[in-house]
C-alpha cells in the first residue's frame, strides 16, 4: 500500500506542474478552470487508490481477479453498445416477431409492414373501435367486412342493423349490413369513420380488410412476401 500512496503523490505533483505550465503558456488546459482540473486529479487519484487496493487484496490470486475484471468489463461494454443501438435492435426485434406472430406489424411512423403467412394470406391484427380483430387482406372486397362475432366484440349495435346490402361472395349471393367504424387502426396507421359491412351470422369465417380502408392510404404494395402500407402524414 505504501507504493500506491507514493505513486498517488507523484501523480498529484506531476498534475499540478502540468497544470501550472499549460496555464502559463496557453495550452489546451487553458480552457479548464482550476476547480475542473482539481476535480479530475481527485478522481484519477481515487481510481488509482482503489486499483492499488484491489491489487493488494488480490495479489495472491491476481489472475482470477483480472479474469473477473475482464468479464465484468465485457458485460459493461455489451450493455453500453446495446443502449447505443437500442433503436436498431428494437427494429430487428419487431421484424423477427412479425415473422413469428401472425398479424404482427412493423411500424415506422406512418409506414406499416407485415409478412405473408404460410398459407399465402396476409393476416392483419387490426384495432376496430378499440377491440383487436383479426383480418385477412382481400383486395377483391370493395369494403372492410366484419364477421358477426367481430362486430359484436367491437361494440357495434347488431340489434339495430339491417342486412340490406347485396354482396357477392365465393359462396354466391348474400346480404350484409352497412356500418361506419369510428376507428380502424393497423399499426401506426389510424383511420376514422371507415365504411364497412357486417356479415350475417355464420356466413364469414374471418373478417376482411378491403378497399374502403386501402383506398384511404397514401399507398400500399406487396413486395414479395411483405405487405407495405403507407398512411398520409
Amino acid at each position: 500500500m505504501q507504493r500506491v500512496f507514493f505513486w498517488i503523490f507523484i501523480f498529484a505533483v506531476f498534475g499540478v506542474v502540468v497544470f501550472a505550465v499549460t496555464r502559463e503558456h496557453g495550452g489546451f488546459l487553458n480552457v479548464l478552470t482550476a476547480d475542473d482540473v482539481g476535480a479530475v486529479l481527485v478522481r484519477v487519484a481515487a481510481l488509482a487508490l482503489v486499483g492499488g487496493a484491489a491489487i493488494s487484496l488480490f495479489r495472491e490470486n491476481f489472475a482470477q481477479a483480472l479474469r473477473y475484471t475482464l468479464i465484468w468489463g465485457a458485460i459493461a461494454l455489451v450493455l453500453v453498445v446495446g443502449y447505443t443501438y437500442r433503436h436498431e435492435l428494437a427494429d430487428v426485434s419487431d421484424r423477427v416477431l412479425a415473422e413469428l406472430i401472425p398479424g404482427r406489424t412493423v411500424t415506422r411512423g406512418r409506414t406499416v409492414e407485415l409478412a405473408r403467412r404460410q398459407g399465402g394470406e396476409f393476416q392483419v391484427a387490426a384495432d376496430v373501435n378499440g377491440t383487436r380483430v383479426g383480418m385477412v387482406l382481400d383486395t377483391g372486397a370493395s369494403a372492410v367486412v366484419l364477421t358477426n362475432d367481430a362486430a359484436r366484440a367491437a361494440g357495434l349495435p347488431l340489434e339495430m342493423i339491417k342486412y340490406t346490402v347485396n354482396v357477392e361472395t365465393a359462396n354466391g349471393h348474400t346480404r350484409a349490413a352497412a356500418v361506419t367504424l369510428d376507428k380502424l387502426a393497423i399499426g401506426g396507421i389510424v383511420e376514422r369513420a371507415v365504411p364497412a359491412l357486417i356479415a350475417q351470422p355464420g356466413q364469414l369465417k374471418t373478417s376482411l380488410l378491403g378497399m374502403s380502408f386501402l383506398n384511404r392510404l397514401q399507398g400500399w404494395e406487396v413486395r414479395g412476401d411483405k405487405l407495405v402500407m403507407r398512411g398520409y402524414p
